[in-house]
């Protein structure tokens, strides 16, 4: 329900604007005076302020600026016993929602006030989705306790509300966007656009009129403008993935952009000036890269203002339970499953497995054993065939047929489990082909689903 103060010293103007207003479904609070208004303010939700202008303590006019700046969602309806122009237009430009005189109240009053009270949840909703935003994107979000992880972390923080470009280095899959975002919610940017492109993704021709933009008629297929991420991201953060995969060409545009705040597009002769922060990202060893002509030396001291190096899961074993625990949680609620608890020999086997693609490896073998698994909870057998393998080692630490052949078997029998005796969907599943799946089936003698 929303919430109106009538603030007015005539207590029948109040009484009778409370009894019209409370009819359609409103809660109404009334205040005599300025001073009593901001004490409802206070301890009220108020969404409209319904104010004369003429008030014993303060000038409504006034009082509506002040209301405004200690509460700018609150929206203010004017009222005023004899129509003044002046006065109408301070208000508005002190922030009043609208202007009207009295006697004007009972045709005017609530299509205002309706229309007052659905801008003011509007806002809300605006705010709430933002607040939503910066949480999910925020460095509180990031998981880990490992000392290196937590360094990364306080770096990035410190950098954050700086305009500084920022490189951040790491193995594939160690959350390099992730930090990137949580950089750009973190800094006074936030409330304008965080974009992202991935430089390895395209070529060269592509990637320019991504990045840069181009006018109409600048190559074939070209038949409108275009706007380009740098452009799009104005004031806000443009993040490049992968920055060591761009071709040298690109790279003199974009350092023009770093060095001048302004660049070209394709095909067109005049600069485009923009506010934009630059945040990279490679797994690439840059200074080998110089050495080899394939990255620009001045590029790469334009970019390597702030460096961060995010550490990969071999250097933060620690963290894997609680990244496995996070993710299996997040995916049993997507495929409303049942799985609450991972057991002891699940996690270890986590733990020693080498992670060539990192967390975006773990994230995918956890949604993956999550959808298999038919209990409530997580063990070796729910895992991957090759990290069964790994894990199904005799007394001498060696790995035996046997036990990689009992891996496999079950393994197979489950996925088939899972999909209702589909083995084409199995195939696809197990990353093997349909021929092989048959040859497993028969050589196990794996009983009809």
């Amino acid at each position: 329900m929303n919430t109106v103060l009538i603030v007015d010293d005539e207590e029948k103007i109040r009484t009778l604007l409370s009894r019209i207003i409370g009819l359609e479904g409103y809660e109404v609070v009334q205040a005599q005076d300025g001073a009593s208004a901001f004490r409802k303010l206070e301890h009220n939700n108020i969404d409209v302020v319904i104010c004369d202008v003429k008030l014993p303590d303060f000038n409504g006019v006034e009082l509506c600026r002040d209301i405004k700046q200690r509460y700018p969602v609150c929206e203010l309806i004017m009222l005023t016993a004899h129509g003044n122009i002046a006065d109408g237009v301070q208000a508005i430009k002190n922030g009043a929602f609208d202007y009207i005189t009295k006697g004007d109240d009972n045709d005017k009053i609530l299509p205002l006030l309706s229309r007052a009270v659905e801008k003011v949840n509007l806002q809300k909703r605006v705010n709430q989705l933002e607040e939503k935003l910066d949480k999910r994107y925020s460095f509180e979000n990031i998981i880990g306790v490992s000392p290196k992880i937590k360094d990364a972390i306080n770096l990035a923080k410190k950098v954050s509300n700086t305009d500084a470009t920022v490189l951040l280095l790491g193995e594939t899959g160690t959350g390099k966007e992730v930090f990137a975002q949580a950089i750009h919610y973190g800094s006074k940017r936030k409330a304008n656009n965080f974009l992202a492109i991935n430089c390895s993704a395209f070529g060269r021709e592509l990637l320019e009129s991504e990045i840069f933009g181009h006018k109409a008629g600048a190559f074939t297929g070209a038949t409108k403008d275009k706007r380009g991420l740098i452009e799009e991201a104005d004031k806000g953060t443009l993040f490049l993935d992968e920055i060591g995969e761009m071709n040298i060409d690109l790279q003199s545009k974009l350092l023009r952009v770093l060095e001048t705040s302004e660049f070209i597009k394709v095909g067109d002769t005049k600069p485009v000036k923009v506010n934009v922060r630059i945040i990279s990202a490679t797994n690439r060893d840059l200074a080998q890269e110089i050495k080899e002509g394939r990255f620009r030396e001045d590029l790469y001291y334009r970019l390597n203002v702030f460096t961060i190096q995010l550490p990969s899961l071999k250097e933060r074993n620690e963290d894997i339970p609680l990244l496995a625990k996070f993710y299996a949680d997040m995916f049993a609620v997507k495929t409303n499953n049942r799985v609450k608890t991972m057991g002891d020999g699940f996690v270890k086997a986590l733990q020693r497995h080498y992670w060539k693609g990192n967390i975006r490896e773990l994230k995918n073998v956890m949604e993956r054993a999550v959808i298999l698994e038919e209990t409530n909870q997580l063990t070796v057998e729910s895992l991957p065939l090759e990290l069964q393998s790994e894990n199904a080692s005799g007394p001498d630490n060696t790995l035996s047929a046997f036990s990689l052949a009992s891996v496999e078997k079950l393994h197979i029998q489950r996925v088939l489990n899972h999909t209702n005796g589909n083995k084409t969907e199995a195939a696809r599943l197990l990353n093997i082909g349909l021929t092989t799946l048959y040859r497993k089936i028969e050589e196990y003698k794996l009983g009809a689903v």
